[in-house]
């Protein structure tokens, strides 16, 4: 089929572009080395038309973005939706880049439980592509897990995101790996580590007491220090488990984990060491949907 849409999840350190048909169906993808957190002002807009159009053979094809390009930091900014939100609210809160057929999706806002606001970009789409993909998930109660950086937490409800809760697990675990007194060799690859972080992690709380933990049991135990990565992983991932979902009041819900599968994985294996179902999606393909299911909505209520 002829390509249809150039679809981009554009975020801090790169960019991953695809040209879709009609249906959403993938004909070509490329990924750039175009973060913009690594672009200047109004770079984001030149680069786009000289290297990722061409690059996919798009020049004249409409385009649609999620991330961090719609931030204060990227192209231009598409202001916030607010929570509660499904696909047709960002669809009407799209922004058309001035003189172009790109369109640039918004984040999402929202009012936590513990009484502060919480933003995403881009994670948004990816979940509103992931109940696309299915229609039985855009009825009744989900509880949608992203793992990253910025560890997102989501309700959904009838398929709308009602609230969500943000956990910088990834960040931390990165700070601390480079910059404290709990950097050392080895790789998060190691189980049997992980699993005694996660019993560490206990309910979750007092977090900052039992990171201490992950040296002590080195210099005062004697445990091999090449295990310290794997532990402090499991410790991060399982406090950051037993406690977030509590925030959402999400009571027994299983988890959707949506990302990439390796991380996933490693959170799925959090969850089941406390007795909670989950499912694994790819994050990509929900992205890619999500982006298609944006741009069908706004063709599909564009006057005339």
């Amino acid at each position: 089929m002829a390509a249809a849409l150039l679809a981009c999840d554009w975020g801090t350190t790169h960019l991953r572009a695809w040209t879709l048909d009609a249906e959403g169906g993938v004909l070509a993808h490329r990924t750039f080395e175009l973060g913009v957190g690594r672009l200047g002002p109004g770079e984001a807009a030149a680069r786009f038309e000289a290297e990722v159009r061409p690059a996919l053979d798009a020049l004249e094809l409409p385009a649609i973005l999620c991330g961090m390009v719609g931030s204060n930091l990227g192209w231009m900014l598409a202001p916030y939706a607010d929570c509660p939100a499904g696909l047709g609210d960002v669809a009407a809160a799209l922004v058309r880049v001035p003189g172009s057929d790109v369109r640039i999706a918004p984040g999402l806002r929202c009012r936590t439980a513990l009484g502060m606001t919480d933003v995403m970009r881009g994670e948004e789409t990816q979940i509103l592509g992931w109940i696309a993909r299915r229609p039985a998930r855009a009825h009744g109660s989900r509880l949608v897990c992203h793992p990253g950086t910025h560890a997102k937490w989501a309700l959904v409800e009838d398929g709308r995101i009602v609230r969500f809760q943000t956990a910088m697990t990834g960040e931390l675990f990165a700070v601390l790996r480079g910059h404290s007194v709990l950097k050392g060799p080895g790789q998060p690859d190691d189980a049997a580590a992980f699993d005694a972080g996660l019993e560490a992690a206990g309910d979750g709380q007092a977090l900052a007491a039992r990171l201490f933990s992950a040296r002590s049991r080195v210099v005062g135990d004697g445990r091999p220090a090449t295990e310290t990565a794997s532990y402090l992983s499991g410790l991060l991932i399982g406090a950051d488990v037993a406690a977030t979902p509590a925030l959402l009041d999400a009571g027994d819900l299983p988890v959707a984990l949506l990302g990439d599968p390796t991380l996933c994985s490693w959170y799925g294996r959090a969850l089941a060491a406390r007795g909670v179902a989950h499912t694994i999606d790819d994050g990509e393909a929900a992205a890619i949907s999500g982006l298609h299911a944006l741009w069908r909505m706004e063709a599909d209520h564009a006057p005339g």
